[in-house]
């Protein structure tokens, strides 16, 4: 592109030099002639004056005089009484001539014609420099106009390159040409909505892949102990149907993965008893924390209601219950209990807790005190917040965690003070 930039302007730019210079050119000789052929008609006029003055003064009168006046020219005088002068150096070639008469004095001036042509083709060089050095300043002009215009392009082009390639930071890089700007505009604006798709895509990739290895493992329990049981049908017919059980809740995982995948951020809280939901955790993870020579045990209030969605505080409680089997020790104790205008389900260990360090930051994205991913007790605070609960941390050393569900009647006289309005 840039040699066409280059070679087009410079086609217009020679274009233009000849178009005005040749008429300049014959204009200018035919200028040199004439004023050649006037200042010779001049001189003439000026000899014969000169001539017929110092007859008339009685002067003596030479051609050597005549022609230190008039160096270069070639003078012929006719005196009235038929005598001849002639001074300069003799007519040699083609000459222009030019005569003029004064009081009987008759006098012709000649100059050598290659004389003429010399001053001439000096101004045709002059013209000609000056037409070179104008299709020079042309070329040097095409050539930074054509950077100018080149460079950007080839850096869009290199943006372009980079979102195609996942490198989607914008540049913020203009260029003072509207048009390319705009452009620029327009693919930063893009590299934005990519680095956006990139990352929604990359954060549902991990949160997919953390919430569904919990429920996987717990299956995978049920599972091992089926096969450990396959001569007692009874206990095989018991751990089916708490692996059918899990295979439903890990069902309604991945919809509640999808349904966040298509933004669907508005929660399904419904008044749920929690002791059901606390007592299928429970007996879902007793067998691994076993495993692990430690248990499960729920204590507190019974036969209490919250707001949530079953699934969401199932999958609350087993984070919490996978967090402390990674990183504390001993019982894990799950506590029910009124709070409030809340119910409180508190989920601790006898661990040694949350370092200081990490316990501002802990419910941070990425952030872990171990081998964990950093996305547990992101994720669980995430799907209490969408249905309008709340998970903190009551207490680091050693950790307790609550999640403080709304209370059914404080959200039925929420609803009656928005449907009634003010007293």
């Amino acid at each position: 592109m840039r040699r066409r930039l280059l070679l087009s302007t410079l086609a217009v730019a020679v274009v233009a030099i000849l178009m005005l210079g040749i008429p300049l050119a014959y204009a200018a000789h035919k200028l040199v002639h004439e004023e050649a052929a006037r200042s010779l008609e001049r001189e003439a006029s000026a000899i014969a004056d000169g001539v017929a003055y110092s007859l008339v003064a009685q002067r003596p009168l030479t051609g050597e005089v005549v022609a230190r006046e008039y160096p270069g020219r070639h003078i012929s005088i006719v005196l009235p009484d038929g005598r001849t002068l002639t001074a300069g150096p003799p007519r040699a070639g083609s000459a222009l001539t030019a005569t003029a008469t004064q009081g009987g004095v008759r006098v012709r001036v000649s100059r050598p014609e290659a004389e003429v042509g010399a001053d001439a083709l000096r101004l045709m060089l002059l013209i000609g420099s000056l037409a070179l050095l104008g299709v020079a300043v042309t070329v040097g002009l095409a050539m930074v106009q054509a950077r100018k215009l080149t460079l950007p392009l080839v850096d869009l082009a290199e943006t372009a390159d980079r979102l195609g390639s996942g490198n989607a930071r914008p540049r913020r890089r203009r260029y003072g040409i509207p048009e390319v700007d705009r452009v620029a505009e327009v693919l930063d604006r893009s590299a934005v909505r990519i680095a956006d798709l990139l990352a929604n895509s990359r954060e549902f990739a991990s949160d997919a892949s953390h919430q569904l290895r919990t429920p996987l493992t717990a299956l995978s329990m049920r599972l091992e102990e089926m096969i450990d049981a396959a001569e007692y049908p009874d206990v095989v017919r018991e751990e089916g149907a708490a692996a059918v059980a899990q295979t439903e809740r890990l069902v309604a995982v991945v919809e509640q993965l999808l349904s966040r995948a298509r933004h669907d951020r508005t929660g399904a809280a419904v008044a749920s008893p929690i002791d059901e939901i606390i007592a299928q955790q429970a007996e879902e993870w007793r067998p691994i924390f076993r495993r692990a020579g430690r248990d499960v045990r729920v204590i507190g209030e019974r036969d209490l209601v919250g707001m949530t969605n079953p699934e969401g505080l199932s999958q609350i409680i087993a984070t919490l219950l996978d967090n402390s089997l990674m990183h504390g020790a001993g019982t894990v104790t799950i506590r029910t209990r009124p709070y409030a205008s809340s119910v409180l389900v508190e989920v601790g260990d006898e661990g040694e807790g949350i370092p200081p360090e990490l316990e501002p930051r802990i419910f941070e994205r990425s952030i872990s005190g171990g081998r964990g991913t950093g996305l547990g007790l992101y994720l669980a605070r995430s799907l209490a917040t969408v249905d309008g609960n709340r998970l903190e941390l009551i207490q680091a050393r050693p950790a307790v965690f609550g999640v403080h569900l709304r209370q059914v009647a404080e959200v039925r006289l929420a609803e009656e003070r928005v449907v009634m309005g003010p007293a």
